[in-house]
């Protein structure tokens, strides 16, 4: 092998959940093999479903993904040419460590959304001090969204802008079922996310509750996903008399095949960084109704793919239900297509993999300049 990297992912490999990391995952690994290049990579768990079975994982099971790898390090020595890091905690001592037992180049890929109404003013210190400690360990930022790339430099201070790069997240659309035809009038309605507060679902409750009794007695939405707050998401529905309009379907393995049978998403959620959710929608042929946070504005264009709302604002969403369900307002747009020139797996994949063989594609070439802490 010409060379060997390791990819360190706290993210735990669950069959009932696969989604557009894991294609990645398996993508980014067959391209570099294919490449002469070996990798390495660091799970909490092992797998056995998809293509898993085909990488070479070292699970931490009951450690940390960080300190399992570096256990790992002391006692092989490998030698990376580089070290991935995907939804890790950034600008931590880990890193200075990373660095001291290895000579690899360190790529850190940010997937995490920030609070709506920016962080508290100590932890915001707390950033900048992390980031004046350990940012200079790091080789190179990758964030998911020009959103995020402007974050990071907020986050951790000016002197990392040269070292960002921004790759938006792709989907493998081959595995997303495509609508071929929606309702223009009485469409029917999804969402699908983890059921925490921040995805503000409870504001999409709302604006249902506030909705026409004429609409509110006939419109329906499913509600794809489980967590924390399903339950006072169940009550706040019972409390309201709306459980003809919520169904909680649960979590599901094939919403690859589900979202075709819907017309439309809704994703009111209070913060994002990039939502794969929404482009596996939107590569279904299915249009998205969401919030202006995060990157959400980088994939869904007000009116042409989407509608965007201003996010909490929930006399606003009332009134997109309402003109969407009774089709004064309508989508023409076959979403898929736009996502396929925009966000395929493989413009993804190409892009993370020109990064380890040393040829990265410059801000500038991808048009993305990071100026007074605004991505251009």
């Amino acid at each position: 092998m010409s060379k060997i990297i390791a990819v360190l992912c706290n993210y735990e490999l669950l069959p009932e959940r696969v989604g557009g990391m894991d294609y990645f995952f398996w993508q980014f690994d067959k391209k570099c093999k294919e490449n002469n290049i070996q990798v390495d990579w660091f799970f909490p768990n092992p797998a056995a479903h998809g293509s898993y079975p085909d990488l070479n994982i070292h699970s931490s099971n009951t450690e940390n993904v960080e300190k399992n790898f570096l256990t790992f390090l002391k006692q092989n020595k490998t030698g990376y040419s580089h070290i991935i890091t995907h939804f890790l905690e950034l600008c931590t001592p880990f890193f200075a460590a990373a660095k001291q037992l290895s000579k690899a180049e360190i790529i850190v890929v940010d997937h995490n959304p920030r609070p709506i109404n920016g962080y508290p003013f100590a932890k915001k210190i707390k950033k900048k001090i992390k980031g004046l400690l350990y940012s200079k360990y790091i080789d190179t930022f990758v964030g998911v969204s020009d959103y995020t790339a402007n974050e990071l430099v907020k986050d951790f201070g000016a002197p990392i802008k040269n070292k960002i790069q921004v790759i938006h997240n792709g989907i493998f659309l081959e595995a997303i079922q495509e609508r071929k035809t929606r309702k223009e009038i009485h469409p029917s309605f999804l969402t699908a996310s983890h059921l925490r507060e921040s995805k503000g679902i409870q504001d999409l409750i709302q604006a249902v509750f506030l909705l026409p009794n004429a609409i509110k007695a006939a419109i329906v939405i499913d509600v794809y996903g489980d967590g924390p707050y399903r339950k006072t998401l169940e009550d706040q529905v019972f409390r309201l008399g709306l459980e003809h309009c919520f169904h909680f379907m649960g979590s599901s393995s094939h919403l690859k095949s589900i979202y075709c049978q819907y017309d439309y998403m809704l994703q009111p959620t209070h913060m994002e960084c990039f939502s794969l959710s929404i482009l596996e929608s939107l590569a279904a042929n299915v249009p998205v109704i969401t919030t202006n946070v995060g990157g959400n504005e980088e994939a869904i264009i007000n009116t042409v793919n989407g509608y965007i709302f201003k996010a909490k604002d929930v006399p606003a969403l009332t009134t997109l239900l309402a003109e969407v369900y009774l089709g004064t307002k309508k989508m023409d747009l076959n979403t898929r297509i736009d996502v396929e020139k925009r966000f395929s797996l493989g413009k993804m994949v190409e892009q993370h993999f020109l990064i380890v063989t040393g040829n990265p594609f410059s801000l500038q070439n991808s048009e993305r300049v990071i100026t007074n802490n605004k991505v251009k």
